[in-house]
């Protein structure tokens, strides 16, 4: 046999081997990169890291690259507990009339929500409920009303924003009063906002009801 024949065996050899254990060892290599990639989370953290999807873990790896510190945060919160709110509607809420509403987005593997934003005027008062929420857990989210609409990560809340205050849960029915000076035919959108390091988790854009 040639030499080049060989050489030619051995590669497919070795490729064949590889191919073949790849899922015995492959998860090593993705602990390894968890744990480089955080190392200030606690073991039981890391360990709930490596048992997210590997899309979550591969976005949170990535995010590493660029903020380490925001990266690292983040995969603590999403390692909590939901935090689980069920708020009916306000007791003086007989006759809600619906203002606008929108639907939650998923902008990346992390940054993701599901569900609507409806408003109502509810006996004078403008009232911001979510229904059928969820959002991935964050460094302190807020809920915002923005005269823009994001749909990237960094896509800021512009200027003249108003912050309805920290998000209540990351599941679940819940209600934020709107502020009675807002005209709220200026506003667009509900963004859900990570404050210390200025991330969109997600938006919802607003249309009349």
């Amino acid at each position: 046999m040639s030499r080049n024949r060989i050489i030619l065996l051995a590669v497919v050899i070795v490729v064949v081997l590889v191919a073949v254990t790849f899922p015995l060892w492959s998860p090593y290599f993705r602990n390894d990169v968890v744990d480089e990639a955080f190392p200030g989370l606690t073991d039981e953290q890391r360990q709930a890291v490596r048992e997210m999807p590997q899309d979550e873990q591969d976005a949170l790896v990535a995010m590493a690259d660029e903020n380490a510190d925001m990266a690292g945060q983040t995969a603590a919160a999403m390692t909590e507990p939901d935090t689980v709110m069920d708020e009916t509607m306000p007791e003086d809420a007989s006759d809600p009339q619906l203002v606008a509403q929108g639907s939650f987005i998923a902008i990346d593997a992390v940054h993701k929500a599901e569900g609507t934003a409806t408003v109502y005027d509810v006996s004078g008062q403008l009232v911001l409920r979510f229904e059928d929420f969820r959002v991935t857990n964050g460094p302190e989210l807020h809920v915002i009303l923005s005269k823009i609409t994001p749909t990237t990560i960094f896509g800021g809340v512009g200027e003249d924003m108003i912050d309805l205050g920290i998000l209540k849960g990351n599941v679940g029915s819940q209600n934020y009063d709107i502020p009675a000076e807002v005209d709220l035919s200026e506003y667009q959108s509900i963004v859900i906002y990570c404050v210390p390091f200025g991330v969109v988790f997600s938006s919802a854009q607003l249309t009349a009801g």
